[in-house]
């Protein structure tokens, strides 16, 4: 089950970085939605590698084949099996990586696990694996389209460059007008800057993604165990190279006292909503109808082209430097995961919602 997200709506994945294909099987997407390849695509292209000098140079063209669940152009209610072939692997690139543990990798855990591993390109603990979030993603987003939801993320802090945290303060739209995805097109040049420094020196840098989701209706989430936020944060902390996660005002809340952190409720033509939202759109684990926001914290990438120190399978030490292409940000290409991850979070209580209620 490890590899299968969701209740209603899932997603199970399969492939590996260096394998035939990655793809995935979406169950659960209602009938009758149009499924627009371009959009999925375009979602693919959001995310694939070579798309910015700031981005791991592997060059994937990302096409998506859909092979099941969907029949003149809508869903069919079906499951909807889909796959994205690799075409660009360098495999030879990790040949001196076959029996040596790379610090902050998966690939001691992965082996101590399961007692072999897939050492090209980190294989199943690869971000490339990520593109099956991306597409399932992409058909929740034109499901919750039709349900007047939509899904947000940007860059807004890149190392110690940040914008405001107020995401009211910026045109969200115009965080895919630069390779970085920062909404603030002159904090973005300084973001682009950092990272380009960054890995001219072989390194790489971290840095925190916002989300925000708008039309969410009130409802959804559940008050235990199944808590609306904690999902979201579940959905997130399964990415690569995640490390937090908050919601709402978050940490910051603790500076505040309860009269100013309290989101007084008001009626307008019969509509109940808050005059404020301290508590990023989720009440007792339920969503309460106003938006939803959150933040979630991108360590830098493990994988740094200096020398580093580590030990073999045997246990003896060993120096080595890694070879090949890679990301020295994860944050421009992990926002549209961050989207589809949410995405998939709130159809699925949706749908989740619409049979208690039946």
């Amino acid at each position: 089950m490890s590899n299968t997200f969701g209740r209603i709506f899932t997603l199970t994945t399969f492939g590996e970085s260096h394998g035939e294909a990655v793809g995935g099987v979406v169950d659960g997407m209602p009938a009758g939605i149009e499924i627009d390849k371009d959009f999925i695509q375009q979602e693919l292209n959001r995310r694939r590698p070579g798309q910015s000098h700031i981005t791991t140079g592997r060059n994937e063209p990302d096409q998506i084949e859909l092979l099941s669940g969907v029949f003149e152009g809508r869903s069919t209610g079906c499951p909807i099996g889909f796959i994205v072939r690799n075409t660009n692997q360098h495999s030879q690139d990790y040949e001196n990586m076959r029996c040596l543990f790379r610090p902050s990798h998966a690939d001691y855990t992965y082996f101590q696990k399961y007692g072999i591993r897939d050492h090209r390109g980190g294989g199943r603990s690869s971000a490339r694996v990520t593109i099956s979030r991306v597409v399932a993603g992409a058909l929740a987003k034109l499901a919750l389209q039709q349900l007047g939801i939509s899904v947000k993320a940007f860059t807004s802090q890149v190392g110690d460059i940040a914008i405001k945290r107020d995401y009211n303060c910026y045109d969200l739209e115009k965080a895919e007008e630069n390779a970085v995805r920062c909404p603030d097109p002159e904090t973005a040049e300084q973001m682009e800057a950092l990272i380009a420094s960054v890995k001219a020196e072989g390194d790489t840098i971290g840095g925190i993604i916002t989300c925000v989701i708008k039309g969410c209706p009130a409802g959804l989430g559940e008050p235990e165990f199944g808590k609306l936020h904690a999902q979201l944060g579940s959905a997130m902390l399964s990415i690569n190279a995640a490390k937090g996660f908050e919601y709402g005002e978050g940490f910051d809340c603790i500076n505040s006292k309860g009269s100013q952190q309290n989101d007084t409720f008001t009626s307008t033509d019969g509509r109940i909503s808050t005059t404020t939202n301290h508590s990023g759109g989720i009440q007792g684990g339920i969503s309460n109808g106003e938006d939803i926001y959150f933040r979630v914290a991108f360590k830098p990438v493990a994988t740094i082209l200096q020398d580093q120190k580590t030990v073999d399978k045997d246990g003896m030490p060993t120096t080595f430097k890694a070879r090949g292409r890679h990301d020295p940000c994860v944050l421009p290409r992990a926002v549209p995961i961050v989207e589809a991850m949410s995405a998939m979070v709130i159809l699925d209580n949706f749908l989740l919602n619409k049979c208690v209620k039946q």
